[in-house]
């Protein structure tokens, strides 16, 4: 095994055994794929009936909280999970409706400086149907200087 395919494995192994935020629970998140040296992600998520509008479609708002974690977790693991990456500015093109079934997100790092991370992503739906097209731009944070306010009592 690489350097570079030992890397990707420890990596899913950390996204696979990390304790899920309830949002990314309830987003039914499975960890697929990340070459962090490319500052790349692949999950899977599942759309639920619960998720749907009344027309039977699932709310945009759904789908775009999937495509937004995925490429927050390309740049993080990008950064060995020394980082958080709020995200600062989203555009997303909705491209086609979404129904409830298995979804998958990519995410891409196109660069990460030392405060700010320009990313892009697509979410597909279980028939590899493009839904989404994403760019965002997110806040760069040490995880160390959250962690160091934390203990200050400062928050984070």
């Amino acid at each position: 095994m690489t350097d570079v395919q030992d890397r990707a494995r420890r990596v899913l192994e950390i996204l696979e055994r990390r304790p899920l935020a309830p949002a990314t629970e309830l987003l039914g998140f499975r960890p697929i794929d990340v070459d962090p040296d490319r500052g790349y992600a692949r999950i899977g998520y599942t759309a639920k009936p619960d998720f749907c509008n009344p027309l039977g479609v699932i709310q945009g708002g759904f789908l775009t909280a999937m495509v937004d974690e995925a490429m927050a977790i390309a740049c993080v693991a990008m950064a060995d999970f020394a980082v958080f990456v709020p995200t600062l500015e989203l555009k997303v093109s909705f491209l086609n409706a979404g129904y409830p079934g298995p979804m998958e997100a990519e995410g891409q790092v196109l660069r990460l400086g030392k405060s700010v991370a320009f990313l892009e992503g697509s979410l597909f739906d279980g028939d590899g149907k493009l839904l989404i097209r994403a760019s965002a731009t997110a806040r760069v944070t040490r995880r160390d200087r959250i962690d160091a306010a934390r203990k200050a009592g400062r928050g984070g």
